[in-house]
């Protein structure tokens, strides 16, 4: 571990529903109990189905403390909100989001993705890439997918992804059920995707997918990606999807039936295997958790001095950050409660 630190919180923008930033705060917060030592505690704007979790199971307290030695954050709302309250590190999940795009407030940044880290960069601002990670002691495989594809499973969050996939799966005479999380959410995925034998999705359902040891197709119809596919996941292709996080925008390809029906006859169980290795040794939470507290290494004179610098062009958002959000906590005039 880089500086020593015990108290740590985690801040999310929202944990009312089922998301990659909400799950990926979990397995955070789940990874940094466990470590010795170490004293966490989370922040959201929104309480739900997900922060009601972490109470309930984990037993970790919403944010208690007016300080904290470190703050990882997974939006630019939680660094402007708990500015002051310690050294922040921003998890930035995305390029395209507002929510996800780098506060200048923020003491240093890491990305989950070389395009994110890239994207960072082209706006100045330094960075370490560390990968999603996935609690792979309870995401598992606890059944063996069919030698041959009998059942899918789509995670897309794209009603039209669902409708076409439910129309190829009903002509080939495959079992299909699809969980979107803005319609029939569910918080243990593991338990559903141990029914199936593939798995469709972007992104974090593919790590979800991969954990429990499921072959997967990268493909999703939203609306601010568009139709994006990278197709079946081959275990050896992994490491040039992952620099997209499994978006779809490394191929960058738009599926219709027939892309989508030569994808699924790639299907082999063996690939859940290798999927399943290559989620041991890569997207393990507890090793993104410890790397995540060795980027406090980072957080040097030369650091604060680039900070400084960002400052001057941000005026408005410091002023924010160093007097207006002060006034109002203090007089609750909602003149002074400005976001910028």
């Amino acid at each position: 571990m880089g500086k020593e630190v015990k108290k740590v919180l985690v801040a999310t923008n929202h944990l009312e529903g089922v998301g990659g930033s909400e799950l990926y705060t979990y397995d955070l917060i789940k990874a940094l109990s466990e470590l010795l030592g170490i004293e966490v505690e989370y922040f959201t704007f929104d309480k739900g189905l997900i922060s009601d979790k972490i109470e309930g199971e984990l037993k970790v307290p919403f944010m208690s403390k007016k300080k904290y030695d470190l703050i990882f954050a997974n939006h630019n709302t939680t660094v402007r909100e708990l500015f002051s309250r310690a050294p922040i590190i921003q998890i930035c999940h995305g390029v395209l989001p507002e929510l996800e795009q780098p506060s200048p407030l923020a003491d240093f940044h890491v990305a989950i993705s070389e395009e994110v880290s890239l994207h960072l960069n082209e706006l100045g601002y330094q960075n370490e890439v560390i990968l999603n990670g996935i609690d792979i002691q309870t995401k598992k495989p606890t059944s063996s997918p069919n030698q041959k594809l009998k059942r899918v499973l789509s995670l897309c969050q794209s009603e039209k992804a669902n409708i076409a996939l439910k129309e190829i799966c009903a002509s080939k005479g495959l079992d299909f059920s699809s969980y979107n999380k803005h319609k029939n959410p569910i918080i243990e995925v593991e338990k559903v995707i141990n029914r199936f034998d593939l798995v469709v999705g972007i992104g974090r359902s593919i790590y979800d997918a991969m954990a429990c040891g499921r072959p997967c197709l990268i493909y999703d119809n939203r609306g601010y990606n568009g139709n994006r596919a990278d197709g079946y996941l081959r275990p050896e292709k992994f490491w040039k999807y992952i620099t997209k996080n499994c978006s779809g925008r490394y191929l960058n390809r738009q599926y219709k039936e027939t892309e989508l029906i030569r994808e699924m006859e790639k299907y082999d169980p063996k690939d859940g295997e290798r999927l399943r290795e290559i989620a041991l040794s890569t997207l393990n939470a507890h090793d993104m958790a410890r790397n995540l507290l060795l980027m406090t290494d980072y957080l040097t004179w030369q650091n604060r001095l680039n900070k400084w610098k960002r400052f001057t062009s941000n005026t408005k958002l410091v002023k924010r950050a160093f007097f207006y959000k002060r006034i109002y906590n203090a007089t609750k005039w909602t003149y002074f409660n400005k976001t910028y």
